[in-house]
């Protein structure tokens, strides 16, 4: 019997979504099939319009398929994948304009019911993780992109995720600014040990990854192993 820690974080067989009906209706995702094990470092790529974001949305739970099927072996059922084993970074940061940057990162673990002192302190270190502890007081309107994207970044450690899922992360930054937002993304998927999935149109960003998917007109190829650069 295969044990829990051996099983694939997400699966998917021959999911398809559509949005709207008869002949308005648009296919973001034929047939897709896949699956993301355990330590996986992914980047989905393809031109704006491929349903690169409908595919992830779909593997977070954030989406349900129309046809098909998805589930999360080494997770459970789609109730438990947030806060904590499912975290997703949006390709804007998405701070509350009105907490600073700790009460920010804090917040997943508050929703869930978690301690105000114990809330805090885990988003501390998640701070400090990524070196950002400095920022911990300023409120999003003091932060520039970059380190707005990295903030959402230690908001997704915050709460362990076994998968962090990561849609355009970089895709309002300057190249120098993603290169510091995926370091940080590569980081905290080590240090938490989790699974990183990030859909992507920047080759720079894609040489990073050893697992590459591509998108093409909503249908899915996922590809063998490639070299990657650090």
């Amino acid at each position: 019997m295969t044990s829990p820690d051996e099983r694939p974080l997400v699966t998917a067989d021959e999911v398809a979504r559509t949005f709207g009906k008869g002949p308005a209706a648009v296919v973001a995702v034929y047939g897709a099939t896949c699956r993301v094990e355990r330590g996986d470092r992914i980047a989905v790529t393809g031109p704006s319009g491929s349903g690169k974001s409908t595919l992830l949305h779909l593997l977070a739970g954030l989406d349900s398929p129309t046809t098909g099927t998805i589930s999360w072996p080494g997770i459970g059922t789609k109730e438990k994948l947030r806060p904590g084993p499912v975290a997703v970074v949006f390709q804007a940061p998405s701070l509350m304009p009105a907490l600073d940057v700790l009460e920010n990162v804090a917040l997943p673990l508050v929703l869930a019911g978690t301690d105000d002192p114990s809330a805090r302190s885990a988003a501390a270190d998640a701070l400090a993780l990524l070196g950002l502890s400095a920022l911990a007081a300023k409120v999003p309107d003091e932060l520039s992109g970059g380190q707005a994207q990295r903030v959402a970044v230690a908001r997704s450690l915050v709460a362990n995720p076994k998968l962090i899922v990561a849609d355009e992360p970089t895709g309002q930054l300057d190249h120098a600014t993603a290169a510091v937002v995926i370091d940080a993304l590569l980081s905290a998927a080590l240090v938490s040990g989790a699974a990183l999935l990030v859909a992507t149109h920047d080759p720079r960003v894609t040489e990073r990854f050893a697992r590459r998917w591509a998108m093409d007109d909503g249908r899915l190829r996922v590809a063998e192993e490639a070299a990657c650069s650090r």
